[in-house]
C-alpha cells in the first residue's frame, strides 16, 4: 500500500488552497441554511466574499469556553448540529460538562488518515486503550481503524493484567491510547514474563510524549507517533514517519490567532489554534480550541504537503484575577486595537510587597512617554484596574503565545 492515505496529502499548495476556500464557501452557506446558531450569527455573511484567509478571519469565533452556557440554553449541542442530515447516533460527555455528537458516518472523526501515517494497515488487529465511556476517544480511534480495514480490541483503560493477557493471547500488531498507559502495559508484561512483542506500532495522544519515552519504545521495536485531536473536532493534525511537527488533517481548515482575538498571527508565532471543520454533520466554524501552537515553515520531508504545527504548546485561556477584577486576553486585544503603535503586548502580573502589580509590556518602535501615559489610561478604562506600562523594543517579548503572564508567588 502507498505511503500516503490518498492523493489529497501530496497535492500542491495552490490546489489545496483553492479547494479549501471553495469548501469553506460551501460550508458557510450550508451552516447558514441548516444550523440554528449560525443562521443567526452568520446571517449577514455572503459566502462568495470568502476568497482568502484575510476575508475568512473576519468571521466571528465560536469559543469552546462558551459551549457550556450555549448548550444549556439549547440542548444538547447549542444549535450547532446540522438539521439536513440524519440524527446523531451518540451523545458523549466531556468535563464542563460539554456534550459532543457522534454520527453513524464512516470515519466520522477522520482518524484513518493518522492511523495510516503511523503504519497501520488493513487486516491488522488494533488494541484500543482509550475509554469507551462518556468521552468519545475510544470511538474516535475505533471508527478510524475500522474504516482503514483493521479489527479492534475495545480494551479501554485499567485492568493492566487483563490488558497484558489479551495482547499475549490475541497478538495485535498496533496500540492506540496514551503513551503512559502503553509504558504501564509493557512494564506489567515484563513483570509477568508475558510476550507482547507483536505490538510494533502505536498512535498516541492525550498527553505529552517526551523524547526519552519515545526512545524507550523504539528500543523495544515499537514505532510510536502522535496525533492532536479534540472531542469537538476530531483529528486536527498528526505525525508522520519524519517526526517533524504535526501535519494538518485534510478535513479541517486551521488558523493560529492572537489569544483573545480572532486575528491570525504570522507563521512561526505562537497563538491559539482555531479550527473550521469541513464535515456536514457538526460543522463548527472558526472554533477556538483554547490550545496554543504555531505553524512550522515549509513542508514535511515525508512528502505530505499540508502545513504543519509544532504541537500542543499550552493553553490560550490566561485569565487572571487582579485586585478583585478579572483581566482577560480579550482586553489585551482591545488595547492593541486602541493603540496600533503596539506591535505585541502582554500583561505581567506579579505579587510585590503584599499587593498585586500589573504591568503591560508593549513592543513599540519609538519610546514615547506620552504614549505610555495614554496606554496606562486605556488600561484603567478597559480593565478597570491601574497598571504600569513598560515600552520595550520590537521582538523582545518571548514567542510563547502568552498575553497574560501570571508570575505571582505568595511566599
Amino acid at each position: 500500500m502507498s505511503e500516503y492515505y490518498d492523493n489529497l496529502e501530496t497535492r500542491s499548495a495552490d490546489e489545496r488552497t483553492a479547494a479549501q476556500f471553495e469548501a469553506l464557501r460551501v460550508q458557510i452557506e450550508h451552516v447558514r441554511q441548516n444550523t440554528d446558531t449560525y443562521a443567526a450569527t452568520l446571517a449577514g455573511i455572503d459566502p462568495a466574499s470568502i476568497t482568502d484567509a484575510e476575508a475568512f478571519s473576519l468571521l466571528p469565533l465560536t469559543r469552546k469556553s462558551e459551549l457550556v452556557e450555549l448548550q444549556q440554553a439549547k440542548r444538547p449541542f447549542g444549535g450547532y448540529t446540522a438539521n439536513d442530515v440524519p440524527l446523531y447516533s451518540h451523545v458523549f460527555a466531556s468535563p464542563g460538562p460539554i456534550y459532543e455528537p457522534g454520527y453513524a458516518v464512516d470515519d466520522f472523526w477522520r482518524f484513518a488518515r493518522s492511523l495510516h501515517a503511523a503504519g497501520f494497515r488493513p487486516g491488522e488487529l488494533v488494541h484500543n486503550c482509550y475509554s469507551y465511556h462518556f468521552t468519545p476517544a475510544g470511538q474516535m480511534f475505533d471508527s478510524g481503524a475500522k474504516s482503514l480495514g483493521c479489527a479492534v480490541i475495545p480494551a479501554g483503560t485499567g485492568q493492566t493484567e487483563l490488558q497484558v493477557q489479551t495482547v499475549a493471547d490475541l497478538q495485535p500488531t498496533g496500540y492506540v491510547g496514551t503513551p503512559s498507559f502503553l509504558k504501564i502495559i509493557l512494564d506489567k508484561a515484563d513483570e509477568l514474563g508475558a510476550d507482547i512483542s507483536t505490538i510494533d506500532k502505536a498512535l498516541v495522544s492525550g498527553e505529552a510524549l517526551p523524547p526519552p519515552l519515545r526512545d524507550g519504545f523504539r528500543e523495544r521495536g515499537i514505532r510510536v507517533q502522535q496525533c492532536y485531536a479534540t472531542a469537538d473536532l476530531g483529528l486536527i493534525a498528526y505525525e508522520s514517519s519524519a517526526l517533524e511537527g504535526l501535519i494538518l488533517d485534510e478535513g479541517v481548515y486551521v488558523e493560529i490567532v492572537r489569544p483573545g482575538s480572532g486575528d491570525p498571527v504570522a507563521d512561526g508565532e505562537v497563538g491559539e489554534v482555531v479550527v473550521t471543520n469541513l464535515g456536514r454533520e457538526y460543522p463548527l466554524i472558526r472554533f477556538a480550541t483554547g490550545d496554543l501552537s504555531a505553524i512550522l515553515p515549509g513542508t514535511s520531508p515525508c512528502g505530505r504537503t499540508n502545513r504543519r504545527i509544532k504541537g500542543w504548546l499550552g493553553r490560550a485561556d490566561q485569565t487572571a484575577k487582579v485586585r478583585g477584577m478579572f483581566v482577560r486576553p480579550e482586553q489585551v486585544d482591545q488595547l492593541l486595537k486602541r493603540h496600533p503603535e503596539i506591535a505585541r503586548a502582554r500583561f505581567v502580573v506579579d505579587w510585590v510587597e503584599q499587593a498585586d502589580v500589573i504591568t503591560l509590556q508593549c513592543e513599540v518602535d519609538d519610546y514615547d512617554e506620552s504614549l505610555g501615559a495614554a496606554i496606562a489610561e486605556s488600561i484603567r478604562a478597559i480593565c478597570k484596574v491601574r497598571g504600569e506600562v513598560e515600552l520595550v523594543a520590537p521582538g523582545s517579548l518571548p514567542n510563547d503565545g502568552k498575553v497574560i503572564d501570571d508570575i505571582r508567588k505568595y511566599d
